[in-house]
């Protein structure tokens, strides 16, 4: 796995066997990343990584500049990937893991981020939950986007915050929009 882009383009990291993760492939990382920079400033912005995995989404987000990067993950060899990983670019004071279950989180949580991603494990019974609990329980800022990662089989065209779709084969992107006041 690598960044793709930002001061950390190129960088390679691989993460241990064993990590229960599904890596976003670079390819649709680099999509992704292409159609966030065109809908919002990355520089500065306050992040939140539902589902952190091997940390990939939040490295990226640092390599292009974001200030705060939550991530929140369960599993604790992933945790310590991630850890050894944003030692190595310099990016832990930036970044603070939660470890836990993201629903539970979801609940619990009175910040708002500028950006949330959540690339939460395709058979989630739940997944549908997802983007209903980010504007249920206000987690978004004026302006922020939510992108919410899923196979084909979910649509999300319906909820009211929808705002577009990226398709890369067995890899969507949906894009959530908070309205600016």
């Amino acid at each position: 796995m690598r960044i793709v882009g930002g001061d950390f383009s190129g960088r390679r990291f691989n993460p241990p066997s064993g990590i229960p993760a599904r890596p976003t492939t670079d390819v649709a990382k680099e999509g992704l990343f292409n159609t966030i920079q065109n809908m919002i400033a990355i520089e500065g912005i306050k992040t939140c990584d539902l589902f952190g995995g091997t940390g990939s989404i939040s490295y990226e987000l640092a390599s292009r500049g974001a200030a705060e990067l939550v991530l929140i993950e369960r599993d604790q060899p992933s945790i310590n990937f991630i850890k050894k990983t944003a030692k190595e670019l310099g990016i832990e004071d930036k970044m603070q893991i939660i470890r836990g279950d993201v629903f539970k989180f979801m609940k619990q949580n009175k910040e708002q981020y500028n950006f949330i991603f959540a690339g939460p494990p395709y058979a989630l019974a739940n997944i549908d939950d997802l983007p209903l609990f980010v504007f249920e329980y206000n987690m978004l800022a004026p302006g922020g986007i939510f992108v919410l990662e899923h196979t084909p089989r979910n649509d999300y065209q319906q909820h009211p915050h929808f705002t577009k779709m990226k398709n890369y084969g067995t890899t969507i992107f949906t894009f959530f929009t908070q309205p600016v006041s």
